[in-house]
Formats: structure tokens, C-alpha cells, sequence
């Protein structure tokens, strides 16, 4: 194979949703005030936590995590897919191709870990709840949302290190609006096969490890229902368990349906609006699952609504 008239490439392109300005000026403006809402919904939150002191429990630590988790989570990936549709170059160095990636996915599968460390922590507290301060002590949640950094940080290094391995000569055109993996893997000269096996199986264990302590955690949150006697008791566990399980929901259905799929079933124009999906929507509407159902969260905000107006 001749290489000589062949280019390394040092930056990509990413070609977005359109070319369509007027299109781009609309969506700029719409993933623009999701971006702000999630920014705020998020950091407000954290701010909420951090100023009452009834809020100071492991339960609200882990949703602080949370939140953290989806401001950077949104951040990664939101700044320079809004810059990109106001401005004609949409190129991203080498370097800062491969940062996005490894970010995105740390964050990504940070989440995905912390969600089922909340899940053990809502059965913690429903299942023996007189004893919750003690079985959900730091020595217990500090080692679970450091574990879930620590494989977010494992996971996100060895994809980036195993993708930006790969030879990508001539074209550098990704269909995307930032830098995931299955674009950049299509848009590699190198055979891919070993990539796309450590992006499927790696995926599909974390997805089922996590999701098997998610059920065992329910299961026995269930289990628990049944004992109750009183509605109170049980509308209570609603309460607590239904937000969380409508963001693990959510949350892990979109991540599946684009990662755990063989290669030849990839479309990534459709792919790419479930990953914005899910980097944008998503991150905006966990402080809202979160707070709405949750009574004390409710009644925290009241007290500072309160306290704002009669100062």
C-alpha cells in the first residue's frame, strides 16, 4: 500500500447534527438552556445539601456526588458542541479529542457505579433504618464513591489508550457532535475488531454488575414493603426509592442501547441524538427526579425560598 500523498491526522472534525445554520442557531439556543439548567439544577443542589444541616446524611452525599458527577458529566461535552454551531471550524486537536473521550467516559461509567452504590444506601436505610448512621458510616460510603471514581477512572483509560492507539490517516470527519468512541472507531484505518470486543464486553460487565446490584438492592427494598403494615411506611419507601429508579431507568436504558450492540448494528447519526440525549437531557433532569418526590429536599428549599423573601 502506497502511504506517500497520505496524511496523518493531528485534529478532527466534528461534523455535528447539519449544516443548516438557521438549524444550528436553534439548537445552539435549546441544548444552550438545557446546558444552563443543568448547571444550576445541579450546583443548586449541592449548595442545598451543603447548607442544611438535616441534609447531612449519606443518602444526600451520595446525591451530591451525583449532581457533581452530571455538572462535570454535561461539561465535557456541551461547551464545545455549542461553539460549534455558531462558528464554521469545528475542529478538535488530537489531544483534546482524546481528553473529551477519556472525561466522558470516566464520568460516564463513574455514574453508572454510583447509581448502584445508591441503590445498597436506599436498601441501608429502608431495610434497618435504626441502624442506618452505623451500617452507612464514612468507613462505608467513602470507600463505595471512591471504588466508583477509581473503575470510572480504570474504564475511561483503557478505552481512550486502546482507541487512540489506532491509525487514523487522511480523513478526520467524525459523524458526531463530540468525541465517542464508536465514531471515532469507524473513522479508523486500523482493523478495530479487538476495539469493538473491549467496548462491548467491557461495557456489558459493568452494565451487569451494576444492574445486578440494583436488582438484589430492590429486591430486598421489596421485600421490605411487603413487612409494612402501614400505607405511611410504604409511601414513604415510594418516595424514597421511585426518583432513583426513574434516573437508573432512564439513565441505563439510553447507555445500553448504544453500547451493548454489535458493530454492525451502529447508526451513529441515530446514535449521536441518544448521546446528546443522555449527556444533556439527562444530567438536567436527575436534580428534578431527585428533589420533586423527595420530602426533605422539598422542605429545605421551602426554608430557604423563606428565608430569601422575609430578608
Amino acid at each position: 500500500i502506497q502511504l506517500k500523498n497520505v496524511t496523518k491526522v493531528t485534529k478532527f472534525t466534528l461534523l455535528g447534527f447539519t449544516d443548516d445554520f438557521e438549524l444550528q442557531v436553534y439548537l445552539f439556543l435549546l441544548l444552550f438552556a438545557i446546558y444552563v439548567f443543568t448547571l444550576l439544577g445541579n450546583l443548586g443542589l449541592v449548595l442545598l445539601v451543603t447548607a442544611d444541616a438535616q441534609l447531612h446524611n449519606p443518602m444526600y452525599y451520595f446525591l451530591c456526588m451525583l449532581s457533581i458527577l452530571d455538572a462535570c458529566y454535561s461539561s465535557v461535552v456541551a461547551p464545545k458542541m455549542l461553539v460549534n454551531f455558531l462558528t464554521d471550524s469545528k475542529a478538535i486537536s488530537f489531544i483534546g479529542c482524546a481528553t473529551q473521550m477519556l472525561l466522558f467516559v470516566t464520568f460516564g461509567t463513574t455514574e453508572s457505579f454510583l447509581l448502584a452504590a445508591m441503590a445498597y444506601d436506599r436498601y441501608v436505610a429502608i431495610y434497618n433504618p435504626l441502624l442506618y448512621s452505623i451500617n452507612m458510616s464514612p468507613r462505608v460510603y467513602v470507600p463505595l464513591i471512591t471504588a466508583s471514581y477509581v473503575g470510572g477512572i480504570v474504564h475511561g483509560t483503557l478505552h481512550t489508550v486502546a482507541t487512540f492507539s489506532l491509525s487514523f490517516w487522511a480523513s478526520n470527519e467524525i459523524r458526531h457532535v463530540f468525541c465517542d468512541i464508536p465514531p471515532l472507531l469507524a473513522l479508523s484505518c486500523s482493523d478495530t475488531h479487538i476495539n469493538q470486543l473491549l467496548l462491548f464486553y467491557f461495557v456489558d460487565s459493568i452494565k451487569v454488575f451494576t444492574i445486578l446490584i440494583l436488582l438484589i438492592s430492590y429486591g430486598f427494598i421489596l421485600l421490605a414493603i411487603l413487612r409494612m403494615h402501614t400505607p405511611e411506611g410504604r409511601q414513604k419507601v415510594f418516595s424514597t426509592c421511585g426518583s432513583h429508579l426513574t434516573g437508573v431507568a432512564v439513565y441505563h436504558g439510553a447507555i445500553l442501547f448504544t453500547y451493548m450492540r454489535p458493530s454492525s448494528s451502529y447508526a451513529l447519526d441515530h446514535d449521536m441524538i441518544v448521546s446528546v440525549f443522555y449527556t444533556t437531557v439527562i444530567p438536567m433532569l436527575n436534580p428534578i427526579i431527585h428533589s420533586l418526590r423527595n420530602k426533605d429536599v422539598k422542605e429545605a428549599m421551602k426554608k430557604v425560598f423563606e428565608r430569601n423573601w422575609f430578608v
